[in-house]
């Protein structure tokens, strides 16, 4: 008789929809931001700003921007834990991911509001 042990049921569930969520959110927002260039047809900075202008759109493109963090977040994890094998050399560029994930985030709301 074979006696199964289940020793980490489940962890890399929120990983796999967090990827999936991620990019759906990504693909729409893309599909959005296409039809809005193909109607606008921006071509000076001053077009580009009129069309970030309203709320919505910065929303919308912020939440693109989390989407992308995000995915990148959970690709990036799982490529270290395959290959960083020293635990203190994972560990650290776990931790550089994450700052520069949460500095690119607060940059794009700075640009995003700033405008």
């Amino acid at each position: 008789m074979v006696k199964q042990v289940i020793v980490g049921a489940h962890y890399g569930l929120r990983g796999f929809l967090t990827q999936r969520v991620s990019a759906v959110v990504m693909a729409l927002y893309t599909l959005l931001f296409l039809v809005l260039l193909a109607c606008a047809r921006p071509v000076s900075y001053f077009d580009w700003k009129a069309m970030f202008a309203p709320q919505a759109m910065k929303l919308a493109t912020f939440l693109f921007f989390v989407s992308l963090f995000m995915h990148t977040w959970v690709g990036m994890r799982d490529i270290l834990m395959d290959y960083a094998r020293p635990m203190i050399v994972r560990l650290g560029l776990e931790v550089l991911v994450l700052v520069l994930l949460i500095a690119y985030a607060g940059w794009a709301i700075q640009i995003l509001w700033s405008a």
